[in-house]
């Protein structure tokens, strides 16, 4: 996911300070990495059970109301346990979507982590953000921060864009497995789709897959499904997500403004026609993202040189990346 940045002056760092994480550091990031392994394991369960009958709370009183969500969300996870410890067998399954997916952000965080590490920049472990059991993919993403300023414009571009190419990287044989295991059928609910990225459909026809909205999945194809829906949602060039860290090295800071202005309309429209073309208002929760993004100010490292031209090229590169990536409407819901 998208790293946020420190303004703090390298006059105000410590001397000789290492960039080596503590011990303590080291359990933190652990614990929450352990934490998202469950969660992840939970979800990925869930979308190979079939849907559950749990009864809905009875509304006579006005505090059934107020307590519906949290009684349903209680009922459901009970159930949910329930099933699993009669199918036991259903956790080799959560276990591959769990370990594709940490696979594909866990390589997109490490590849900002070891740029910011060979330019001496100051950043911490890859922190993961664990969901609520059976919430969504399990997790909620992950990030690092960088304590340091970036010290010029290639580390910038280098530090932004290495982690979401590493993450491609890793998606693709991960893709690939899905396509190939297409045929074993899941129940992920009636009425929603998944369509698919430019990526999926071009490896589809490469392994001679039929995919159609009716195609049952399986934890390989969600794990990568998802992990390139984080990887062009970090590709938007906008404010400090990896895109807008690519877009201010490359074209500076204010076409970065612009570009970003301009990024944000194309996705509150893009919003507005998916929910009215496909149902879904998923792409409501991107515009507010993105909005949020626009308010934070990128700081401009303190040397702005050329970039040179396998830089250039690793940006065309970029670009392919993300329209291999990038779903203007990422499902449809009927």
């Amino acid at each position: 996911m998208a790293e946020s940045f420190s303004t703090i002056s390298q006059a105000l760092e410590l001397p000789n300070s290492s960039l080596n994480p503590t011990w303590k550091e080291w359990r933190f990031h652990i614990l929450l990495f352990v934490f998202t392994i469950i969660t992840t394991i939970l979800s990925g369960v869930m979308l190979v059970m079939p849907e559950l009958d749990t009864p809905s709370p009875s509304l006579r009183r006005p505090l059934d109301y107020l307590l519906y969500i949290p009684v349903t969300y209680f009922n459901t996870v009970v159930d949910f346990f329930t099933f699993v410890a009669k199918h036991p067998e259903l956790m080799l399954q959560g276990i591959t979507f769990s370990a594709s997916l940490l696979a594909i952000l866990l390589s997109h965080e490490m590849g900002h982590y070891l740029a910011c590490r060979y330019y001496g920049i100051n950043a911490t472990l890859p922190f993961f953000i664990p969901a609520p059991p059976l919430f969504l993919a399990g997790t909620f993403g992950a990030f690092i921060k960088i304590r340091s300023p970036i010290p010029n414009r290639r580390a910038l571009f280098d530090v932004g864009l290495a982690g979401p190419l590493a993450g491609f990287v890793i998606a693709v044989p991960i893709a690939i497995a899905g396509i190939l295991s297409i045929g074993q059928p899941l129940h992920l609910g009636s009425g929603i789709y998944f369509n698919d990225p430019l990526m999926f459909r071009l490896l589809a026809r490469l392994l001679g897959v039929q995919l159609n909205p009716d195609s049952p999945i399986n934890p390989y194809y969600m794990a990568a499904w998802i992990g390139l829906l984080v990887t062009s949602l970090n590709l938007m060039p906008v404010g400090q997500l990896d895109g807008g860290h690519g877009t201010f090295a490359v074209f500076g800071q204010r076409a970065h403004k612009i570009i970003g202005r301009l990024a944000f309309a194309s996705v509150a429209l893009l919003a507005i026609l998916g929910f009215l073309w496909h149902g879904s208002p998923s792409g409501f929760l991107y515009t507010v993202l993105l909005g949020v993004m626009l308010r934070v100010r990128h700081p401009a490292p303190p040397q702005m040189e050329s970039l040179g031209t396998k830089r250039i090229l690793v940006g065309l590169l970029t670009l392919i990346v993300f329209g291999l990536c990038f779903l203007p409407f990422p499902i449809t819901i009927l």
